[in-house]
């Protein structure tokens, strides 16, 4: 497979152009603070921790407990976000966040911290954002143009990585004056504008037709999704793996600061704020990058230099070639996580966008809990020198993985189709009955047998992913032109969502698997309940219900 060009982020206005609408520039000002106080507290916690225990593990703990909550409920998160107006669904997390850090700065004041109450809080304010995260990302189409989506991921990104620029470096300064509990009070104050700003958002939500899922059917149908989405399974795949295996440089950053360089609160906060900076750098070259190279290229290349940059951090003992060393981490490590993070965005139609992004910060977050877990307890058996080199060596063997799972190439967003009349039925029906089995028969030429049955392997993915079972494809032995696809819906109300969740693209193919029918009537579609007097009353004379539902 050759490079080929790619959409072009800078295309309307530059990277600047999303912010040219009001509501996205309110709400990208007011998260720039709270990704400001967010890290100023992650100094605070990480300094404390390791003033309270000289354990490497405990230490790396810190990064465990705020990344841990991103994988174990960012999917429920991104279900939520799907189902519920988004701005409420933010400013409630926003809320957990803000108690979280007000008990971190009350216990702090009054002397009570421990190793685990500081761990236990930091794991409920890493809760609040990852409830925040998908909520977030997956309104940003609702706040700027389809033409200014891909600027607006990428300044997402810019947002947190200037406040990661500026954060570690002031959180450093904070906790050398003010101690722990003014890095945890200051991230607790600013809190405040975001919440403000969500609450002055006049978001009007789409209405459905259709009623709302339950969350536990929510979580299936965007697992479902995901698992027949073979593009987003492979990011999903990549994100996890690059994050456990690159997590040491950011986990391990207080010990490299302390024993390494041999220095304090300050030497870690310009260390992370060298890391920041990169991350502002590379955010600023992503549509240059996506202009040059395939999404492969990109990532093979950010990983082989972030392997270098590890090795650096590693073996250097002066600050100023450490942080150079950091500076190229920061960039491609945020160049990595868009390409990921825009991967996903445009393989995900509105209707499951907050879980799939959802998914792809689980994968993130998971892999570096893991890894930095890991690169703990791995640095207390060898040291963090040793451990640092480890990773650079499994960095570097990385690319060897796109060799299976290559990077999808896409270069526009999913679509959502326009919305279906429901089909016309003359059996009553209400939302629960079920399940329902559909039945489509084609007649192919025999020479077009093939390749028709070919198309029919993507649409299984469509329909699947979009709340099919039980799918098959079967030939008459007796008749071969006529080829009969069976699939089910638990209940009529599945149905009609599987209906109406095809994207543009999906539905292209499916015509193009219409197209392969031959004859003078047009494709016969079959709608039939199993067990109909079961799945629509109990009793002969109890009424089905289907007049007041549909």
């Amino acid at each position: 497979m050759t490079d080929s060009p790619n959409l072009n982020i800078s295309r309307v206005d530059g990277i600047t152009g999303p912010l040219h609408f009001a509501t996205f520039r309110r709400i990208w000002l007011a998260s720039l603070l709270s990704n400001l106080g967010i890290l100023i507290q992650g100094v605070g916690a990480a300094w404390a921790m390791t003033e309270m225990a000289s354990s490497a593990d405990k230490v790396a703990q810190v990064q465990t407990a705020l990344s841990l909550p991103v994988m174990l409920i960012s999917v429920p998160a991104g279900a939520i976000a799907d189902m519920y107006d988004r701005r409420i669904v933010m400013l409630v997390a926003l809320s957990i966040s803000l108690c979280g850090a007000t008990a971190l700065t009350a216990l702090d004041w009054s002397g009570r911290t421990t190793p685990d109450l500081l761990l236990l809080f930091c794991f409920v304010v890493g809760s609040g954002m990852a409830l925040t995260g998908p909520a977030w990302q997956s309104s940003v189409n609702e706040q700027v143009t389809a033409e200014t989506l891909l600027a607006a991921i990428a300044l997402n990104g810019i947002s947190y990585n200037i406040a990661r620029s500026f954060g570690p470096a002031i959180g450093g300064i904070v906790v050398a004056t003010a101690g722990a509990v003014g890095a945890f009070a200051i991230n607790a104050l600013l809190y405040l504008p975001l919440m403000v700003t969500l609450i002055l958002w006049k978001r009007v939500p789409e209405p459905s037709r259709l009623p709302r899922e339950k969350l536990s059917r929510a979580i299936i149908s965007g697992g479902r999704y995901i698992a027949n989405s073979p593009s987003i399974k492979i990011v999903l795949i990549r994100a996890f793996v690059t994050g456990a295996l690159g997590s040491a440089t950011l986990a391990l950053m207080p010990l490299a600061a302390r024993d390494l360089l041999q220095g304090g609160a300050e030497t870690y906060g310009i260390m992370l704020g060298a890391f920041g900076f990169g991350a502002v750098v590379g955010a600023f070259n992503i549509g240059g990058m996506r202009r040059r190279m395939s999404d492969e290229t990109a990532v093979r290349n950010c990983i082989l230099s972030m392997s270098g940059a590890i090795a650096t951090v590693a073996l250097s003992h002066n600050p100023i070639l450490t942080a150079a060393a950091l500076v190229l981490a920061g960039a491609v490590s945020m160049m990595m996580w868009a390409l990921f993070s825009i991967s996903v965005q445009l393989s995900a139609p509105r209707w499951v966008a907050g879980r799939s992004l959802a998914a792809l910060q689980a994968a993130i977050s998971g892999g570096i809990a893991v890894g930095s877990w890991g690169c703990g307890r791995l640095t207390d058996a060898v040291g963090i020198t040793i451990t640092l080199l480890v990773s650079a060596a499994l960095m570097l063997l990385l690319p060897l993985l796109g060799r299976w799972l290559r990077m999808p190439q896409i270069n526009e967003r999913g679509e959502d189709s326009e919305m279906l009349a429901d089909p016309e039925v003359r059996l009553p029906l209400a939302y629960r009955s079920g399940p329902l089995v559909v039945q489509i028969e084609y007649r192919v030429a025999t020479e077009k047998a093939r390749a028709f049955h070919n198309v029919m392997q993507d649409v299984r993915l469509c329909r699947k992913r979009n709340g099919a079972y039980g799918w098959s494809i079967a030939r008459d032995i007796a008749d071969p032109e006529l080829w009969t696809e069976r699939y089910h819906c638990p209940t009529w109300l599945d149905y009609l969502r599987q209906r109406n969740r095809w994207t543009r693209s999906e539905r292209a193919v499916d015509e193009k698997a219409t197209a392969f029918h031959i004859g003078p009537e047009p494709v016969r579609v079959r709608r039939m309940l199993e067990s109909p007097f079961g799945s629509a009353r109990s009793k002969e004379d109890v009424p089905d219900g289907a007049a007041s539902v549909l």
